[in-house]
């Protein structure tokens, strides 16, 4: 054989041996391909997965998936699920306080209309987007005149915190959801129902999301402790609940935040963690309040607020509730709760807090001597 010969046969035999090595790569995709995960499409089982190793939040990583997974509102999913199966899915108003499940049972039920790849057949804005008039009338009117192809029925229209928008935007969406009816679902959230324009509410059916009652946020709370692995106490776990006040999202995240900084999670740590007033500190405020000399009580709180950087805001809050365990005449319990409200309102626009102490600390001292009277008149 020929130097030539051999200069032309070395090429051709490196290009076979690379062509056999590309082979097996190119059957992996075509085989990806053919499962439909390798065109970026990924199976429910990768997401899961993926979120697993990605390290989410438990607020995501624990949301419900299905419209059995949501806690509580078992009444509302129940006639949502008669809807998706009678095929008469109205325009829904879903309204409440924060973390109560509002978005959660929306995207269940995108997922049990639309499956896995339910993203293509939902359009989500949030109140992050910009969701003026122009955005109404070009992003929300082009997805609600387009169809995705080879799917039949309609698509979903989310806006989350739909409270926000303006009274322009809302006109102008009210005209979008006459004229799109028969092809988009329109799902509204919202906190305050009374921000939504009258026309766009008799448009939808409405479905009030209460605050959770506290055993369904203990079960889910238990439940990722128990996945989770956290070392909680059992005085931890009633401040975690006292302090979520209905809201899972809160309960949920303040746990994983106590989980980071302390390797056990007692009753401390969690008021540490999310800086709200200890108890006893409440009991030891409202008792110089209502025992101490004006001058005594206002340089006692006064330390006690730099010592432990707390806010007269928080102290409101936590003498309001102390305030109900107190054993206090109908006037004086009156006189008080109405001067609670006058000061958190005050500090609210703008008001001095050492003014607001002051007025807080005179407030306190006539209500005592309100019910030293009533209780000398009943002798």
């Amino acid at each position: 054989m020929s130097k030539d010969d051999m200069e032309v046969d070395e090429p051709a035999s490196a290009s076979s041996n690379a062509m056999s090595m590309l082979m097996p790569s190119a059957k992996g995709k075509a085989k990806e391909a053919a499962n439909g995960s390798g065109d970026g499409v990924l199976t429910e089982k990768e997401l899961r997965e993926m979120n697993t190793r990605d390290g989410l939040p438990w607020v995501e990583k624990y949301r419900p998936n299905t419209l059995d997974e949501v806690v509580a509102h078992q009444d509302i999913t129940a006639t949502l699920e008669k809807f998706i199966e009678a095929g008469r899915l109205p325009h829904l108003l879903l309204y409440g306080p924060p973390g109560t499940g509002k978005t959660s049972t929306v995207l269940a039920l995108a997922r049990r209309l639309y499956g896995p790849p339910f993203r293509k057949h939902v359009l989500e804005l949030n109140a992050s987007d910009d969701r003026g008039i122009d955005v109404v009338r070009d992003q929300i009117k082009s997805f609600a005149m387009t169809k995705v192809l080879f799917s039949k029925g309609f698509k979903l229209v989310i806006l989350d915190e739909a409270d926000m928008m303006t009274q322009a935007a809302q006109s102008a969406l009210r005209r979008v959801i006459e004229m799109h009816t028969k092809n988009v679902r329109f799902c509204i959230l919202c906190n305050y129902v009374n921000k939504i324009a009258p026309a766009i509410q008799s448009r939808c059916t409405r479905f009030r999301f209460s605050p959770l009652p506290e055993k369904e946020v203990q079960r889910k709370v238990d439940e990722v402790v128990q996945k989770e692995g956290v070392n909680i106490t059992e005085d931890g776990r009633a401040a975690l609940l006292k302090l979520s006040r209905g809201d899972m999202r809160r309960a949920l995240n303040v746990l994983q935040a106590c989980h980071a900084a302390y390797d056990r999670i007692d009753e401390s740590a969690v008021y540490n963690c999310t800086g709200n007033p200890d108890p006893k500190d409440i009991e030891r405020v409202v008792q110089s309040m209502m025992s101490d000399e004006f001058g005594t009580s206002f340089n006692l709180i006064t330390a006690l607020k730099t010592e432990k950087g707390l806010a007269l805001q928080d102290l409101i809050t936590g003498a309001y509730d102390f305030l109900q365990t107190v054993d206090l005449p109908t006037q004086s319990r009156v006189y008080l709760l109405d001067h609670l409200g006058s000061c958190e309102h005050r500090l609210s626009v703008g008001g001095s807090e050492k003014m607001q102490l002051t007025a807080l600390l005179g407030a306190f001292k006539i209500a005592i001597e309100l019910s030293q009277k009533q209780t000398n008149g009943k002798r």
